[in-house]
């Protein structure tokens, strides 16, 4: 094939949404992963920190239990070319008032965002687009901030019908002022949609501005009214002024980027037993993780030694021993009848998985 032809060719793969790199900066954009809830249903109820639900993707809310987050929830039709989609229920009609904030969004690594030189006099212009759905109409509202979340850039769009998918994009003029991350691990920029916000934390539409705004003034409230629905999926932020077509990468590919944020191991661990009721086990972790992460149980742990005897704990429990980003040591507690030091392994059988999460 003649050199010109097939940069031709690349250049039109690249046009028609094809993947040449990582043109689109955020993670599962079409929802496809969730290893959390596996579509279970969410209510928001911490106050104090955001609720990772679907992998990459946050709810929260200033008072608890104003929505529920499930993928797919409602069981409606996705836009063409999607088969997943993030799903936010309003569960009373909650009058926000001036220091509410209720969003849904996703936190995107320095090191994905750094390209851009936002805070500096070359800071990009980007373009967010998203496919969006609700039972409510109107003006809608989000906003771009940084880190130490004390610049902020409110954005609104308009959703016309209500019940039906509409695409939207907007484009949005980088920072050229504030303190933004560079290549790091830390949140580059913190992308939220809002849900319900209050005058404290909302500010005007399309320009850069000081403070921690998560939206446009005068947005729709979807807690504001009891059963609203919000659905998004197709989420794209792009460097340049003009939204390009979706881009798709491969499920494993997804699953591997989620996954240096959350990662759920099924067993696998090997080590012994420090106690009839302890064992320490170590655990190579298949992607490297954004920092060392925290380590939690989603039920009682299994554990089997080489008689083939199999020990459950009572209460599930687990403590990092020595833990880095692709690797780790846990001790497990809370069984009974083991026999000490001898050479033990992890089981997903009938038993909780080892859940690690990293997340900005």
């Amino acid at each position: 094939m003649p050199r010109s032809r097939e940069l031709a060719e690349l250049a039109t793969s690249y046009d028609s949404g094809g993947s040449l790199g990582f043109r689109n900066r955020i993670i599962n954009p079409g929802m496809v992963i969730d290893q959390r809830n596996n579509g279970a249903s969410v209510t928001i109820t911490n106050t104090s920190d955001i609720t990772y639900v679907l992998d990459r993707w946050f709810g929260f809310g200033t008072s608890a239990s104003k929505f529920s987050v499930q993928r797919n929830a409602g069981s409606v039709t996705p836009p063409t070319g999607f088969s997943n989609y993030f799903g936010v229920t309003s569960l009373s009609a909650y009058t926000v008032g001036s220091g509410d904030s209720f969003t849904m969004g996703q936190y995107i690594e320095g090191f994905n965002t750094a390209d851009l030189g936002w805070g500096t006099a070359n800071a990009q212009t980007i373009t967010l687009s998203f496919w969006v759905r609700s039972s409510l109409t109107g003006t809608f509202g989000g906003a771009l901030r940084n880190s130490d979340v004390n610049r902020g850039y409110p954005f609104a769009y308009t959703i016309n019908a209500a019940n039906t998918w509409e695409q939207k994009s907007i484009v949005i003029a980088g920072d050229t002022s504030g303190t933004w991350v560079g290549a790091t691990n830390g949140a580059g920029i913190r992308l939220g949609f809002g849900l319900g916000v209050g005058s404290t934390f909302s500010g005007t539409a399309g320009a850069w501005a000081a403070g921690n705004l998560t939206s446009a003034t005068g947005a729709t409230s979807v807690v504001g009214t009891n059963g609203a629905t919000f659905y998004i999926t197709g989420v794209q932020l792009e460097a340049g002024s003009v939204a390009t077509p979706f881009e798709r990468r491969d499920y494993g590919r997804e699953l591997i980027m989620c996954q240096r944020y959350y990662q759920v191991l099924a067993g696998g661990l090997s080590g012994s037993a420090s106690s009839s009721s302890a064992f320490y086990g170590t655990a190579v972790f298949p992607v490297l993780m954004r920092t060392a992460p925290a380590s939690s149980l989603s039920a009682p742990y299994r554990v089997s030694d080489i008689s083939t005897a199999a020990y459950t704990q009572s209460v599930a429990s687990v403590t990092n021993a020595g833990v880095t980003a692709d690797s780790g040591l846990f001790f497990f507690q809370n069984f009974s009848g083991m026999t000490t030091n001898r050479p033990t392994v992890s089981s997903n059988s009938s038993s909780g998985n080892l859940l690690l999460s990293s997340e900005l």
